[in-house]
């Protein structure tokens, strides 16, 4: 019994003696890294996705969108985006993936017909729009990207 107890001993100084030169080691590496100059990298924060407010479209691939009937959207706490097309109104589901990924459901929206290069602006929109996969905030601007076009929106009131 008093053999079991010794080592029982030797085997809880050990374990101690390990964490203390593990802490102790730490510690250095600590030391080694800020006196090498190495810093860890920060974690990247999400950025929020940008509820409850709304967009009027500055720009499709670049090229600016100007006029009084510019594609605007609201999009609403419940993921909800309502909005204008250039022509046509829409409803849609918008959610935000991880990475600033985003998921656009089915367009809904009216049938109405207008000249024939507002119907081209507006179907270009829409389509950048629905396989839209990335979403960013730069300076105050949403940036909608996807394989088919990208999207510059600027808040609106």
């Amino acid at each position: 019994m008093r053999s079991l107890g010794c080592a029982i001993c030797f085997v809880g100084a050990l374990a101690a003696s390990t964490a203390a030169e593990a802490q102790t080691r730490g510690k250095r590496g600590n030391q080694d890294q800020q006196s090498s100059g190495y810093v860890a990298p920060v974690k990247k924060e999400e950025k929020r996705f940008p509820l409850g407010q709304s967009w009027i479209a500055v720009s499709l691939n670049n090229k600016s969108l100007g006029g009084t009937e510019r594609p605007a959207f609201t999009l609403d706490d419940q993921f909800r985006v309502r909005g204008f097309g250039g022509c046509n109104s829409f409803s849609a589901t918008a959610f935000p993936l991880k990475e600033q990924g985003l998921a656009v459901g089915p367009l809904a929206m009216t049938k109405r017909s207008c000249d024939a290069a507002v119907m081209a602006t507006e179907q270009a929109f829409f389509t950048a729009l629905r396989t839209s996969a990335k979403w960013d905030t730069v300076i105050g601007s949403l940036v909608i990207k996807g394989p088919n076009g990208e999207l510059k929106f600027e808040r609106s009131l």
